[in-house]
């Protein structure tokens, strides 16, 4: 029986696509570079055929990669923690090594990459042993005298500072000494905060604020007693979170470390010397403030459970704030609006847990002219089934916020839908969804019309007079025999459209309908801009006609990466070839393997001089990486 081929004898046989498939385009691009710049050292193969390496990045990682059955696998102590590029890099040196016929040493016993790794997924081991450690020393310190534990812990203390200077918090909260911790914690919170975070996620570096020695320190002055404190620190450390959240550059880390700080805030409130009701009031004033979800925990408590009674003084202070809001600080009038629209709405929740909610509705009212917050009060008037207010706030809605919101005023037209839907008018239901299609006409919008329309059997008809108005601009409501009633809403006479056929939505309903015909119609009608094409993605027009037009596909993913190539750029040369993917498929099933393989070779001899774009079009035809000798 044939011998199993090894692991490490596995990789000699990849390709670029099994490297790109495992790890993504961009990823193996990178790694490509890290290997290039020898940032591996220390390349070993394990006894099962894998490899371990050091490599250098924002720091030194220890880096393992497999290959089995299921492909390539990896772990990696850098953030991403697997599949990334210095696995990648890892995988290119050892091929490079065996395209060299260099020998790859062994790894050898104890080898620190290998232990550092297994440490990683071991958890219930490392908890385990430390048990064991904490025991053993348990067992040392309880054999010491008390001067000999007094001389241990001043010893760890000169040789920890941070030990010592924990220690020396611990007897101040224990003094009652507060002052000097809380001017201490006042002094790092501004110090963390004036950094802000950052990641680039190409590179896998970055930074995060730590705010865990903050949250720990907010603990302990908490459980010594100290709630207003906790409270006062909790504010100033809002205000420089939203500050510092606003200058950071990443995808919510840093907003993620203040956030995790506020269920301490949360009980200090709880604990805290404020009434019942300036509580309440000092969680509106946090929430109010948060630009950036960091009080979501504040908010929790704030609908949580409170008395009546609280909830109606809290609406009477949010209504006399509402009465006496100027904001004439603010300049822009879509601010002013959204910062009162969040005051009202808080005033509106306290109303309902006050049981007052026959207020609800004439507020809603007053500040739908003040700030346009119409839905709001529609869907009031919905939830108590006063259809025929709705309607009338609705039109008045729409007439007042058209120009300056036409998004909110869409809204308003979907709410007067979703009414006669309840009242099962599916005529109208279906006039209302083609008068949603005129106005913002996509796939979507298409969809939708078409499930109305065949509901009430006029499908047909609908269909010809909506693909009429995209090809000419005649309304469909004006064309000859159209089956719909009037909606009830003021409809345009024209719209401004800079001309027809609207042809990116012609081509999209054609894509929709899987008819390729048609979208090389519409396709060849349009020429090209000056910068490309200006409309539907060209790679989804190839992929629509591919079946039926496979030379037309292949020529638009050519013409798609010559354009990528010409920025002479390596992530536009990436995105070119996964354009020279799909035409190499498409190629192949039609047999022109060898008219594929001609323009390869021109296109590599045009460009010779661009040396990444030649490896990445060498990648292309699904050889290994490595040539070996036989």
């Amino acid at each position: 029986m044939q011998k199993e081929k090894k692991s490490s004898d596995r990789f000699a046989d990849l390709t670029w696509d099994h490297l790109e498939d495992w790890a993504g385009n961009r990823i193996v691009s990178r790694g490509r570079t890290y290997q290039r710049q020898n940032r591996v050292s220390g390349l070993a193969v394990t006894n099962d055929g894998s490899l371990v390496a050091w490599v250098e990045g924002s720091q030194r990682y220890a880096t393992k990669v497999n290959i089995g059955d299921k492909g390539l696998r990896s772990t990696c102590t850098c953030p991403y923690e697997s599949d990334c590029k210095h696995a990648v890099a890892v995988v290119l040196e050892y091929l490079e090594r065996i395209e060299g016929n260099k020998r790859t040493p062994k790894v050898t016993n104890g080898d620190e990459r290998l232990e550092i790794l297994g440490n990683k997924h071991k958890d219930a081991g490392n908890v385990a042993k430390a048990k064991n450690i904490r025991g053993e020393i348990d067992n040392y310190l309880k054999g010491k005298s008390k001067s000999q534990l007094t001389g241990i812990i001043l010893e760890l203390a000169d040789k920890y500072p941070a030990i010592g200077q924990n220690l020396y918090d611990c007897n101040q909260l224990t003094a009652g000494h507060t002052k000097t911790l809380v001017a201490r914690l006042r002094g790092e919170i501004r110090k963390i905060s004036e950094e802000p975070g950052w990641h680039d996620y190409w590179q896998g570096e970055g930074y995060t604020p730590d705010y865990s020695e903050v949250r720990k320190k907010l603990e302990a002055l908490l459980t010594a007693g100290c709630a207003d404190d906790v409270l006062s620190l909790g504010e100033e450390l809002l205000e420089a979170g939203n500050r510092q959240v606003e200058m950071s550059d990443d995808e919510g880390e840093t907003a993620m470390e203040i956030a995790a700080c506020m269920p301490v805030v949360v009980k200090a409130l709880e604990q805290s010397s404020l009434k019942p009701i300036d509580k309440l009031v000092w969680a509106v004033d946090a929430v109010l403030t948060d630009e950036y979800e960091l009080c979501n925990d504040i908010a929790e408590y704030l609908m949580g459970q409170h008395i009546n009674s609280n909830w109606s003084l809290l609406a009477d202070i949010l209504l006399e704030r509402l009465n006496k809001l100027r904001l004439s600080g603010v300049t822009n009038k879509l601010s002013r609006d959204y910062t009162r629209g969040l005051l009202s709405d808080w005033a509106i929740y306290a109303l309902e847990q006050a049981g007052r909610k026959n207020e609800i509705i004439p507020l809603c009212e007053v500040e739908a002219k003040k700030t346009g917050s119409y839905e709001r009060l529609v869907n009031h008037l919905i939830a108590d089934k006063r259809f025929e207010d709705a309607e009338h706030w609705i039109k008045e809605g729409i007439r007042a916020v058209e120009q300056e919101w036409p998004g909110i005023a869409d809204s308003l037209r979907g709410k007067l839908r979703e009414i006669r839907t309840r009242q099962r008018n599916w005529h109208v239901v279906s006039a209302m969804c083609v008068d949603e299609f005129v106005r913002l006409p996509s796939q979507r919008t298409y969809t939708d019309c078409k499930k109305a329309a065949d509901r009430v059997k006029v499908w047909p008809k609908v269909r010809e007079c909506l693909l009429a108005y995209l090809e000419s601009g005649l309304l469909p409501w004006k064309q000859q025999d159209w089956p719909l009633p009037p909606t009830g809403l003021t409809l345009p006479d024209k719209l401004n459209r800079s001309s027809y056929p609207m042809i990116n939505e012609l081509i999209d309903i054609a894509i929709l309908e899987k008819q390729p015909d048609q979208v090389l119609r519409w396709y060849d009608q349009c020429p090209r801009k000056r910068f490309g094409w200006a409309y539907t993605s060209e790679d989804d027009i190839a992929t629509a006609v591919r079946i039926h037009a496979p030379h037309r596909a292949v020529d638009i993913w050519k013409q798609l990466a010559e354009e990528q190539i010409a920025q002479a750029k390596p992530n536009a040369y990436l995105e070119a070839a996964r354009y020279l993917r799909k035409a190499a498929q498409v190629m192949a099933e039609q047999n022109k393997q060898m008219e594929w393989d001609g323009y390869l070779y021109d296109l590599r001899e045009k460009h010779i001089r661009k040396r990444r774009l030649i490896e990445i079009l060498d990648s292309l035809d699904g050889q290994p990486i490595i040539k070996r000798k036989p």
